[in-house]
């Protein structure tokens, strides 16, 4: 069952209050997203890491319920 683009966000937002998040439906299927998350979180985290936040956040729906998420984060300087 696809995941809702709102639900990512919310998992997200739950995770990193402060962020911004936009979510885009890459192929309109509900399956295959990227997601742009904007977060003070990120300070002093390698880009790895702050993927590996944002996958924490998703509490294990990669793979399951979300088939495809491209990642672009950043720190708000870096924004």
């Amino acid at each position: 069952m696809p995941m809702a683009a709102s639900e990512i966000e919310r998992l997200i937002k739950d995770a990193m209050p402060d962020a911004e998040v936009r979510i885009d439906d890459l192929r309109g299927d509900g399956d295959h997203y990227m997601a742009n998350v904007i977060s003070t979180a990120f300070i002093g985290k390698s880009r790895v890491q702050q993927h590996q936040m944002v996958y924490e956040a998703l509490q294990g729906r990669m793979g399951g319920e979300l088939h495809a998420l491209v990642l672009q984060t950043s720190t708000p300087e870096a924004a």
